[in-house]
C-alpha cells in the first residue's frame, strides 16, 4: 500500500521551497491532469494538475520537460508520484507548484481520502494533532525539510529556470550563459543607447536575459560564454520572440537592483543542449525555421563582402560546406565578425545552435543574430562523427540539395529535373502540396508569365536579414529582429504572378531572385520609380515582363487563408529556356511512345 507524504501540501507552501534538497521527496496523488491552452503561439505544450495529500489539494503545473509522461498515458489521473524536484510560484495571489523531476509511482490507483483546497487560515488547524511545521517521518512517509539551496548574497531558495515567472519576486537562478550577442547601439525618438543579451541555461532549461545601458558597462565583460553565474533581483517579463528562438514563455531585463556573482560549482549545471537535425532531414523542416546541426567542416570559403545599395556599409560573409553521418553536404553562411575571424580549416567537428534554415533553390543554412557555434564540442554525438568521419566518411560522396543551383545565371543551361516536369494541369490534377504528411511537393514546368499583381512589388527589408522594416519617427529605418537602425531600406522583391502553359494557369509567388529576373533591374531602382512619381515608367517596366517564359522550379505547400485550405506555389528557381535541351527531351518522350 502506498502512503502520501502527511501535511505534504502544507509544508511545501509554508516553507515555499524553489528546489529539493536530498530527502525532500513528497509522495502525493494526481488528482487531474489536463493540456492547458497556450498562452503564445507555438509556444510548448503545458499540463495543468492537481495535486493532493488526502487532507488538502493545491494547483500545479508539469514541467515541460515531462511532458511525455501525460502524452505517453504514464501520468494520469489518480497516479501517485514522488516530486523529486519541484518549485512554487505565486500566480494572481495563489501558490502554484511547477513539478521539474517526479517519480510514478502508481499510476493507476483510487482517490485517497477527502481532500479540500488548500487555504492558509483553514492550514493553520493542525490536523490529528500534529505540527504543520515539523511534518513527522515513518519508514513509508518521506520528511518534508526547508530549502536549503541560497544564493551567495540573497540568500533566496535558487529557482530551476522553468520555475520562474512575472509573478515571483524572490528568486536566484544559477545558469550558465550560453550564448552573448555582441553590443548593439540603438537610436530612435526617444534617445541613443545600447545593449545586449545573454542566452541563459540550467538542467530544466534556458531563458534570454537583456541588459541596457549603464547594465551593459556593469555586466558585459563579465558575463562570458561557457561560465555559470548566481543572477538574481532582476526583473521577469513576457518574451518577446521577435528577438529570440528559445522555448521559453518569459525573459529576464537587467536593471539597477539586478546582481550578478560568478558561481564556481557548476557541476549540477549542464553544458549546452542541443536537438540536432540531420542534414538529410532539413527538406522536412519549413523555411525560415530555427534548428541545431551537427557537422564536419570540409570547405571554407575566403570571407568576401556585400555592399548595401542602400545604405552603402559593407556586410562580411564567409560560406562553409558541412557533412553528417547521414552523406548529406549542406551549405552554412556565417556573417559580421564571426565570418572574419573564422579559422577553422582542418575539418573540424562543429556544433551550431540556433541556425536558420533557407529554402531557395533548395536548403541552405545560415547564422543569425541569437546563434551559436562550437568548435569540437565536448559530447558524445561529436566524438562519434569525429570516428565515423576519419574512418571512412572522408572517402564518401556526399549527397548535395540544389543550393548550388541558387547560384545559376539566367543565362545558364536552364535544365530542370525531367522525372519531376509537369504541365499545370497536371500540378493541379496531382494535388501537390495537399499531401496527408504536410510536408511540401516539388514539381518543374515551362510556363509564361501573363499577369503580374502590380500593387506591393517590393518591400523596404534589412541589409543584413532581409527581414522587413519599418519606419519610425526619426525618419530612421527599424529592424526588430537584429535590433538595427539605418537611414534607408534595402527595396527586395515580392511577387505574385499568374503564369500560362497550353493545359491552363496557375498562381505562383517569388521572391528577390526571380524579380530580378523578371523585371530586369534591382528593387530599389524599381521603388525609385514610385517614390519619384513616375508611374509611366514603373507601368512599362511591369508589363514588358509579361510574356517572359521560364523553366520553374516550384514547391506546392498547403496554406490556411481564412480558415480555407489552399495550395500555395512558391516560385525556387527560374531558368530562361534552352531550347536545345527540350527539343532533346521531347525527342526522348516521343521515342518512348514509339516503343511503348
Amino acid at each position: 500500500m502506498i502512503n502520501l507524504t502527511k501535511d505534504a501540501i502544507v509544508a511545501i507552501n509554508s516553507e515555499n521551497p524553489a528546489s529539493l534538497p536530498a530527502g525532500q521527496n513528497p509522495v502525493v496523488q494526481v488528482l487531474q491532469v489536463k493540456k492547458a491552452t497556450a498562452s503564445q503561439p507555438n509556444a510548448p505544450d503545458r499540463y495543468r494538475m492537481v495535486l493532493s495529500d488526502g487532507v488538502f489539494y493545491m494547483q500545479a503545473m508539469l514541467g515541460t520537460q515531462l511532458n511525455h509522461l501525460p502524452e505517453q498515458e504514464v501520468l494520469v489521473k489518480n497516479s501517485v508520484i514522488r516530486m523529486t524536484n519541484y518549485a512554487v510560484n505565486t500566480v494572481q495571489n495563489r501558490l502554484l507548484v511547477i513539478a521539474l523531476q517526479v517519480d510514478i509511482l502508481e499510476s493507476s490507483h483510487e482517490k485517497i481520502g477527502s481532500p479540500q483546497n488548500y487555504d492558509p487560515a483553514k492550514a493553520q488547524v493542525q490536523p490529528q494533532g500534529q505540527s504543520h511545521q515539523q511534518p513527522q517521518t515513518t519508514d513509508n512517509k518521506p520528511t518534508i525539510a526547508p530549502p536549503q539551496s541560497k544564493g551567495p548574497s540573497s540568500q533566496a531558495p535558487v529557482y530551476p529556470i522553468e520555475g520562474l515567472s512575472p509573478y515571483q519576486n524572490k528568486w536566484t537562478i544559477k545558469a550558465r550563459v550560453t550564448q552573448r550577442s555582441d553590443i548593439k547601439f540603438w537610436s530612435n525618438q526617444r534617445g541613443e543607447g545600447k545593449l545586449f543579451s545573454v542566452n541563459l541555461m540550467d538542467e530544466t532549461g534556458e531563458i534570454r536575459a537583456t541588459g541596457f545601458n549603464e547594465s551593459v558597462d556593469e555586466f558585459y565583460s563579465m558575463l562570458e560564454e561557457g561560465k555559470v553565474f548566481f543572477i538574481t533581483k532582476a526583473r521577469v517579463q513576457i518574451a518577446k520572440k521577435q528577438f529570440s528562438n528559445l522555448q521559453n514563455e518569459y525573459e529576464i531585463t537587467f536593471d539597477k537592483s539586478t546582481q550578478i556573482e560568478p558561481c564556481f560549482d557548476t557541476s549540477d549545471v549542464p553544458d549546452v543542449k542541443y536537438n540536432f537535425t540531420e542534414l538529410q532531414n532539413l527538406e522536412n523542416l519549413e523555411a525560415n525555421s530555427i534548428t541545431d546541426v551537427l557537422g564536419v567542416v570540409t570547405s571554407v570559403d575566403d570571407a568576401s563582402q556585400i555592399i548595401s545599395k542602400s545604405t552603402q556599409k559593407p556586410y562580411t560573409k564567409r560560406e562553409l560546406q558541412i557533412v553528417d553521418r547521414s552523406q548529406q553536404s549542406v551549405r552554412l553562411t556565417l556573417w559580421g565578425k564571426l565570418a572574419e575571424t573564422f579559422d577553422q580549416t582542418n575539418e573540424p567537428v562543429i556544433a551550431f545552435k540556433g541556425v536558420k534554415v533557407g529554402d531557395f533553390g533548395g536548403r541552405s543554412l545560415s547564422m543569425v543574430g541569437a546563434s551559436t557555434l562550437f568548435v569540437n564540442p565536448d559530447i558524445a554525438e561529436a566524438h562519434t562523427l569525429r570516428g565515423w568521419y576519419d574512418q571512412q566518411g572522408k572517402n564518401e560522396q556526399f549527397s548535395t540539395f540544389n543550393s548550388s543551383s541558387a547560384a545559376v545565371k539566367p543565362e545558364s543551361s536552364g535544365a530542370v529535373n525531367s522525372n519531376e516536369i509537369k504541365t499545370l494541369d497536371q500540378v493541379k490534377q496531382s494535388q501537390l502540396g495537399l499531401n496527408d504528411t504536410g510536408k511540401p511537393d516539388y514539381w518543374s514546368g515551362k510556363a509564361t508569365v501573363t499577369y503580374i499583381k502590380k500593387d506591393n512589388l517590393t518591400y523596404p527589408s534589412c541589409p543584413n536579414d532581409m527581414k522587413k522594416v519599418t519606419q519610425d519617427m526619426n525618419d530612421k529605418w527599424r529592424c526588430e529582429k537584429c535590433e538595427s537602425s539605418f537611414d534607408a531600406p534595402e527595396y527586395r522583391y515580392i511577387v505574385t504572378c499568374n503564369a500560362t502553359d497550353h493545359t491552363g494557369q496557375l498562381w505562383l509567388s517569388g521572391f528577390n531572385d526571380f524579380g530580378l529576373e523578371l523585371f530586369k533591374m534591382p528593387a530599389n531602382d524599381l521603388q525609385a520609380m514610385m517614390n519619384n512619381g513616375d508611374e509611366a515608367a514603373y507601368e512599362a517596366t511591369v508589363k514588358n515582363a509579361l510574356g517572359s517564359t521560364y523553366n520553374f522550379n516550384c514547391r506546392a505547400k498547403q496554406d490556411n487563408f481564412n480558415d480555407n485550405v489552399r495550395v500555395r506555389h512558391q516560385i525556387n528557381r527560374v531558368n530562361n529556356i534552352n531550347y536545345k535541351s527540350d527539343i532533346g527531351r521531347l525527342c526522348d518522350s516521343i521515342t518512348k511512345l514509339e516503343v511503348a
